[in-house]
C-alpha cells in the first residue's frame, strides 16, 4: 500500500536519509528543510515508510519546477517517481509545471517522458559537456 502526500517536518530526518543514500552526503537537508516548511515537498510512503520525494517551487517564470526528484535506490524501477509527478501534476499551483534532468540521465528522461512530459530545451554550462534538458507538462 502506498500514499502520496505532503511532507512534515517530522519526515526530514528520513528524506534526508534516502537523498544520502544517493548522494552520498547531507548536504541538501537544510534545502529539503526549506520545502517542507513552506510545504513544497511531497513524499511517497510504501506501508508508512518513505521511499521518495519532490519538492518543487513556482519561481520558474511563476510556473511549477521541480527541483528534486528521489527514490530510495532499493525501491526504483516501481512507479514511486511517476506516483510524484501524478500527484504534481494533479495538485499544481499552476498550468504550467516544468523539470529538468542531464542529458546522460536517460533514466529519468524516460520517467519524464512516460508520464506525459515532452522536451522544452536546454540549457548548456551547468555540469560541463552535460546540458540540462528541459521538460514540459501542461495541467489542465
Amino acid at each position: 500500500m502506498y500514499n502520496v502526500e505532503k511532507a512534515n517536518i517530522t519526515n526530514l530526518d528520513e528524506i534526508v536519509r534516502i537523498d544520502s543514500e544517493i548522494t552520498g552526503n547531507p548536504n541538501r537537508r537544510n534545502f529539503i528543510k526549506n520545502t517542507i516548511e513552506s510545504r513544497r515537498c511531497i513524499i511517497v510512503q510504501e506501508s508508512k515508510n518513505i521511499v521518495g520525494c519532490l519538492t518543487y517551487d513556482t519561481n520558474f517564470f511563476d510556473c511549477t519546477f521541480i527541483s528534486l526528484i528521489i527514490v530510495s535506490p532499493s525501491k526504483r524501477r516501481k512507479g514511486y517517481a511517476s506516483l510524484l509527478l501524478e500527484y504534481m501534476i494533479n495538485h499544481s499551483p499552476t498550468s504550467k509545471v516544468f523539470s529538468s534532468t542531464n542529458r546522460s540521465n536517460v533514466r529519468m528522461q524516460k520517467v519524464f517522458e512516460s508520464n506525459g512530459f515532452i522536451q522544452s530545451g536546454k540549457i548548456e554550462n551547468l555540469d560541463e559537456g552535460d546540458p540540462e534538458l528541459i521538460f514540459f507538462k501542461p495541467t489542465y
